[in-house]
């Protein structure tokens, strides 16, 4: 499958700040790619450099198979993107919003092709009410009329679902699905919402303190017939050890403060807790959790122990 973004070793400094480090990935065209991080991490400062929002300090960014830099407005005419909340006019209606969308896009479009995008995101029956009037989740669904408005190829959202209420999160889920099967769309979307990633993504990164973690399909990454188990015991650094110097070392996937967390598959589950009591370890509590959130978590908090200890 083709990539419609590939970013290699991007960099961007802010003083002695770095806020993006040796960071590389590649979005596949046609999927619904996540953009994972805690804040800070480095998410909006790496899409403000897709956008050529800001300058990288160093690597290099293709879009469409171009170099980003010398091809600026070329890609940009095929790009979509809302950053953080849509800028609107909100003493005009959305229809007048989307048209002046319509004409700073320098393309001709026609009040039918307007009303048309308004309909897909539910907007057609409030099409001349002023946007002033509009709930958050409505604004959301504007804003997203207005990058479409040009027909682009490549949509990039910066946290689309930040601040709704659960029925404009899904109103955004669908509508970002929508793009993705019926009109063929490649998105980036870029959330904190973990769990509606997983429900929309095909494809994933996970960044923190500006380096990628991981990425690949969310199907590969995530297998639901693996699970994560937290183990706290009456001593975490004995058990740790004793785990260690076992054949189920292998299975350990971090390090924490307060538990041990292995990746074990399911079946295994009650086989391992077997063989840790068997080991004469004290266990005070075998926790299994499977989701992306705690898949994430696992992650992200055995990145900071690591750089807790090496510092």
């Amino acid at each position: 499958m083709s990539s419609i973004i590939q970013v290699k070793d991007l960099n961007k400094d802010f003083g002695e700040i770095k806020a993006v480090s040796n960071l590389s990935f590649s979005v596949p065209a046609g999927q619904v790619y996540g953009f994972l991080g805690q804040n800070g991490a480095g998410k909006s400062t790496t899409i403000r450099m897709l956008l050529t929002l800001i300058k990288p300090s160093s690597g290099t960014i293709q879009i469409f198979g171009m170099e980003l830099q010398k091809h600026r407005k070329e890609i940009l005419r095929k790009v979509g993107a809302i950053i953080e909340r849509p800028d609107l006019y909100k003493y005009l209606t959305a229809l007048e919003n989307l048209r002046i969308f319509g004409i700073m896009s320098g393309i001709k479009i026609s009040e039918k092709k307007l009303m048309d995008q308004l309909a897909m995101v539910g907007l057609a029956e409030r099409a001349h009410s002023k946007v002033k009037t509009y709930s958050q989740g409505m604004k959301q669904r504007l804003g997203i009329a207005t990058a479409l408005v040009h027909d682009p190829e490549l949509i990039i959202l910066d946290e689309p679902t930040n601040g709704l209420d659960p029925q404009g999160i899904a109103d955004i889920r669908n509508l970002i699905l929508h793009l993705k099967k019926d009109l063929g769309k490649t998105l980036v979307v870029s959330s904190h919402l973990l769990s509606e990633v997983e429900l929309i993504a095909d494809s994933m990164i996970i960044i923190d303190k500006g380096k990628k973690l991981v990425e690949g399909k969310v199907n590969e990454l995530f297998d639901p017939s693996e699970t994560v188990v937290e183990v706290k015991t009456i001593n975490d650094e004995i058990a740790r050890e004793k785990l260690k110097a076992s054949q189920l070392g292998e299975f350990i996937l971090s390090k924490r403060n307060d538990a041990v967390l292995l990746k074990l598959h399911r079946e295994q589950v009650p086989v391992v807790m077997k063989e840790m009591v068997q080991m004469d370890i004290g266990i005070l509590s075998f926790h299994s959790k499977h989701s992306l959130e705690d898949y994430f978590l696992s992650l992200t908090t055995a990145n900071q122990y690591v750089e807790t200890v090496a510092n």
